[in-house]
């Protein structure tokens, strides 16, 4: 029976139309979905983008990591909207109803009406929340389908030693001051004198200073806290005074004027233990891995476009 099968003329064109056929689709494979070149209005604006956080224009390198990584999220948008994700997210859709409201066509209309119109309408295509929401979900759904493997105990003590310098603690001050406004700045010195002669407190002396919004009294603040209060100048000026606990330093000159400075304690810069900061490490870690893990999952997806930078 097989030898009658084999030998049907049906049979033979079956299987060289199917050899052809899968020849053919070998040699003129069908035609990859391009993605890109980025429009110059969206180039630039990558650019005002990076000056506006470095204050600098990106160089040649950081430009063209920025466009891989904008077409990149166009490529995770399309494999999205080709997943139907839009089809199913509360919060698109909310997005795209609350558009509808937003344009005054919502009279009248219940909002899977407005929903519905909203997609025929494609508004999903152009607005720039529902298509980060949709980036988003694709990334979760990748990393859920590529998860990273979690940081181990021995890859936090690596990391750890490997980033000691970076992660050495720095020194803290518990400080009190007197503030002296621009305006008052000369009578910084004669309040000095007057704490001496009197052994007042930085409290009892308070009523001779200016008033200074931010507080008075500093506890355990490193010197990036105390920047945030009284500028980058302030901390230069103060650890250059080499101040030491039980004692005034200053006049110390701020953007805002002069500080008379009462040093309460002071710790000094250390090395960090690991038990400090293996819960930072472990972060960390867990981030450069979902990083990687998409940077490869995203890798694969591109392959099945044609991408022009």
């Amino acid at each position: 029976m097989l030898k009658r099968l084999l030998s049907r003329p049906w049979l033979h064109f079956l299987i060289l139309g199917s050899c052809l056929f899968f020849i053919e689709r070998w040699l003129n494979p069908p035609p990859r979905p391009v993605v890109g070149p980025l429009a110059e209005t969206r180039v630039e604006s990558l650019k005002r983008q990076w000056f506006s956080t470095t204050g600098r224009m990106p160089g040649d390198a950081q430009l063209q990591a920025m466009i891989s990584a904008e077409l990149d999220r166009e490529i995770l948008f399309r494999e999205a909207l080709e997943l139907d994700i839009h089809l199913y997210d509360p919060v698109v859709r909310q997005r795209l109803v609350r558009n509808m409201h937003f344009l005054r066509l919502g009279e009248g209309k219940s909002e899977e009406e407005l929903y519905r119109a909203a997609l025929r309408m494609e508004l999903h295509l152009g607005d720039e929340v529902v298509k980060r929401r949709l980036i988003q979900v694709m990334e979760q759904l990748l990393l859920s389908r590529y998860p990273p493997p979690q940081p181990s105990e021995e890859d936090i003590a690596r990391a750890f030693e490997t980033r000691r310098d970076e992660l050495r603690r720095p020194p803290r001050y518990t400080i009190e001051h007197l503030f002296f406004s621009r305006e008052r700045s000369g009578d910084a010195v004669a309040v000095k004198a007057r704490i001496e002669a009197e052994g007042l407190t930085a409290e009892q002396a308070r009523q001779f200073s200016s008033p200074f919004l931010p507080g008075y009294r500093f506890a355990a603040q490193s010197p990036a806290q105390l920047a945030r209060n009284f500028g980058a100048g302030f901390v230069l000026n103060f650890e250059s005074a080499g101040p030491q606990a039980g004692h005034w330093v200053g006049p110390v000159e701020s953007t805002y004027g002069m500080h008379l400075v009462w040093v309460e304690s002071l710790e000094g810069a250390r090395d960090a233990r690991l038990e400090e900061v293996s819960a930072q490490l472990q972060r960390d870690l867990e981030l450069e891995r979902r990083r990687q893990a998409l940077r490869e999952a995203v890798a694969g997806l591109r392959a099945d476009y044609e991408v022009i930078l």
